[in-house]
């Protein structure tokens, strides 16, 4: 959901998901991401590239940028696990 749509919509989904969730409860987001720690896939940037030309507001996330704005909103970065097609799985944790 998060690169298929502006940031704003993102600063939504935490502001919401903090709101609704228990403490402890996870907020689970599966897809592909940037990383500053590694270059980006070749699949990957040719996806955000396609995203872009679709809607500038719209692209690949930084993984760090989304924990920044989930942090901001009472959670932390629990777990992230490698999927299949460059993409991952992040859950976040309501503190």
């Amino acid at each position: 959901m998060i690169h298929i749509s502006p940031w704003a919509s993102t600063e939504g989904l935490m502001r919401g998901a903090s709101r609704i969730l228990d403490a402890g409860a996870p907020l689970y987001l599966y897809g592909p991401f940037r990383r500053a720690t590694r270059p980006i896939e070749p699949s990957n940037a040719a996806f955000d590239e396609d995203l872009r030309s679709r809607d500038p507001r719209w692209g690949l996330r930084d993984l760090d940028e989304v924990a920044a704005c989930a942090g901001s909103h009472g959670f932390i970065l629990d777990g992230v696990a490698e999927m299949p097609a460059n993409n991952l799985s992040v859950i976040f944790r309501r503190s």
